[in-house]
């Protein structure tokens, strides 16, 4: 009887993809099922053991699977799917609608904590690893300023988006930083810096035939929480361009906190990340905190619970006398 972690995953696009790849990476965790809403003889999972399965049919596996990789979109998926999994499972999302994370976690909270499961929600590095660094600086630079940049990259939430708009066959969307507000903030200088300021998003859609790109256009510009607070542009193109040009997913950004400390001391706090690919890291993450999911649930910490709750220990699959002597 194997003592690893036993996984399920939900969803397989780019993130459910990439969750089974850094799960096979592992020595203490151990793929069981794949759950899909499409017809799970079209998955061609490759995988030895690996079962893929009607989503409808997840009921049937509480015993067999200690915790749930949600990994579909949070514009329609999550709010959905994630209170119904954590009903029977233990679960970790990558939630990342920012503005509605507080309801989100309400949602979530009440469904874990009455069923006993533990459901980490927000995964991944914005929000994840990016909402950790903001944090420790804030804490640590209490004279100073927060900074979060993304980009150049590929963005899975917000091109999620832009592909459930009516008349979209496919599409991506880049959120490009500002060179010139970075640098004023790296000065120093605390700059305010309004969202525009900060950032632009320029999208890459595919419409379908005879679709109304005005429609499509005036939509994404003016949809609440992903465009309407930023510089956005849109570009129709084709699907040959699409998969030309716009098939790998990179991204990343910086944490950047500028303070002063003691009379004129400037300090300046910087996390960054430059990904290849944003779906296999943000995957990795996932991966990384169902080891805290599991450990946390077996010590009946119950409920919903965000990277804020969970020690930097639970997600190692190293000991705590390991971690002492070769990491701290």
């Amino acid at each position: 009887m194997s003592n690893k972690i036993k996984l399920g995953v939900v969803g397989y696009g780019n993130l459910g993809q990439g969750a089974v790849k850094a799960i096979k990476a592992t020595d203490d965790l151990e793929l069981v099922a794949v759950f899909t809403r499409r017809d799970p003889e079209t998955l061609g999972i490759d995988e030895p053991g690996v079962q893929a399965v009607h989503i409808d049919e997840a009921s049937d596996y509480q015993k067999a699977i200690d915790v749930m990789l949600l990994c579909g979109g949070s514009a329609t998926d999550l709010p959905e799917q994630t209170p119904h999994f954590a009903s029977m499972f233990n679960t970790v999302d990558s939630y990342d609608t920012h503005a509605k994370i507080p309801e989100f976690y309400q949602s979530v909270n009440e469904v874990a904590a009455n069923h006993h499961t533990t459901a980490i929600i927000s995964v991944g590095w914005d929000p994840g690893l990016f909402s950790i660094n903001r944090v420790m600086a804030d804490a640590i630079l209490s004279n100073g300023e927060n900074y979060s940049f993304w980009g150049k990259g590929l963005s899975q939430g917000h091109s999620d988006a832009v592909r459930r708009v009516n008349g979209v066959k496919n599409g991506v969307q880049y959120t490009i930083p500002s060179e010139e507000a970075i640098e004023q903030v790296r000065s120093g200088v605390n700059p305010e810096l309004s969202t525009s300021e900060k950032h632009r998003r320029v999208c890459y859609i595919v419409p379908q035939e005879d679709a109304d790109k005005s429609a499509i256009e005036h939509e994404i510009k003016t949809m609440p929480n992903y465009f309407a607070d930023y510089d956005t542009e849109v570009n129709f193109i084709s699907e040959e361009e699409l998969e030309r040009d716009h098939a790998k997913a990179p991204h990343g950004g910086f944490v950047i906190r500028s303070g002063k400390t003691g009379k004129d001391n400037n300090q300046l706090y910087e996390f960054s990340l430059t990904l290849d690919s944003n779906p296999e890291f943000t995957s990795s993450v996932l991966v990384a905190y169902a080891r805290a999911a599991h450990r946390m649930s077996q010590e009946k910490q119950f409920g919903a619970k965000t990277v804020y709750d969970v020690a930097p220990g639970y997600i190692s699959p190293r000991s705590a006398e390991e971690l002492r002597k070769d990491y701290l």
